[in-house]
């Protein structure tokens, strides 16, 4: 028996599926925000966010919180984008940032720069007008010293590049005070001094997690240029200057009791990670601190906001 030649037809997928406008548009803007850094802004807003409302016994004023957040927050990304500009063709080398949109060429660096520069503008601007100019300045300041100090100068030229860049990144709870009082005070340098402690053992740990990436890519991070050993004796040494940092609000009586236990607790388990870190090679131990570190920073300052307003309602 003979079987029928039967031809089955086939639908063969269009060789191109040309997306909607406002699909294109949506993918477009989500490139955009990835420029932006946004975890790390948000870890940065939060510090701002504490800043004002330490810097008052009451709460600060909604119309000095949005305009001085939103200021500080634009500025903040601002200074990212450049970041991914200038590091674009180190990004390509890294397993950890080779899909960022730039080395993947969904956004130009045209593009990149000219949406740096509208953001940050508008940041500026909304922090001259409606907060002060003084936090203006500081916060223009603070963008200079991270995109173009940190970025195109300090990163490549010394393994001390965290550790002085690490003034830019410190500077959002400065300015959040600033933003609420309009001058100086040594309690809002101090919360600076927090962040400036603790940026040297947090990004070390990545250093460590990531050594082969920077080495790669040519960066002189810590363990690139000295190895492995030395750096996490750095981070140890660093972290015990960020834990007597840490104690300053309480000793100056900026805070209470409540504060002072949170962070001796977080700073138990800051240095139980710091050691781990120095007695292992696995680099999943470095990435956990990391991790931890980025959690242990949040924290501090959300405690010493609930101590801040327990002893004001109290």
């Amino acid at each position: 028996m003979q079987h029928s030649n039967i031809k089955h037809s086939t639908i063969q997928p269009p060789d191109h599926i040309t997306q909607s406008p406002a699909i294109e548009a949506i993918s477009q803007w989500r490139d955009y925000l990835g420029l932006c850094k946004l975890k790390v802004v948000a870890v940065m807003l939060l510090t701002a966010l504490v800043g004002m409302c330490l810097a008052v016994p009451e709460l600060p004023a909604f119309s000095t919180l949005f305009w001085g957040l939103s200021g500080i927050g634009l500025a903040s990304c601002s200074a990212a984008a450049v970041n991914h500009v200038v590091d674009s063709h180190i990004d390509e080398k890294m397993a950890r940032t080779r899909h960022r949109p730039l080395p993947q060429g969904k956004i130009t660096h045209q593009q990149a720069l000219l949406f740096a520069a509208i953001i940050g503008v508008i940041g500026i601007t909304a922090l001259v007008i409606f907060i002060n100019p003084l936090t203006a300045w500081l916060t223009l300041a603070s963008l200079i010293g991270y995109a173009v100090v940190y970025s195109m100068w300090l990163k490549r030229a010394t393994p001390q590049n965290i550790v002085i860049g690490g003034v830019a990144g410190a500077a959002p709870p400065l300015l959040g005070w600033v933003a609420v009082t309009g001058s100086l005070d040594p309690n809002s340098l101090l919360l600076m001094l927090i962040i400036f402690a603790w940026t040297p053992p947090h990004f070390w740990a990545l250093c460590i997690a990531r050594k082969a990436d920077y080495q790669k890519a040519g960066i002189p991070m810590l363990p690139v240029t000295h190895g492995e050993a030395f750096t996490k004796l750095q981070i140890i040494l660093y972290t015990l200057l960020m834990v007597a940092t840490t104690a300053f609000p309480y000793l100056t009586q900026m805070s209470g009791e409540f504060y002072l236990i949170g962070v001796v607790a977080l700073n138990l388990r800051f240095m139980q990670w710091a050691w781990k870190v120095y007695n292992s090679d696995d680099k999943q131990v470095a990435m956990g601190m990391f991790r931890y570190s980025i959690t242990y920073i949040m924290m501090l300052f959300v405690v010493l906001l609930i101590d801040h307003y327990y002893a004001f309602f109290s």
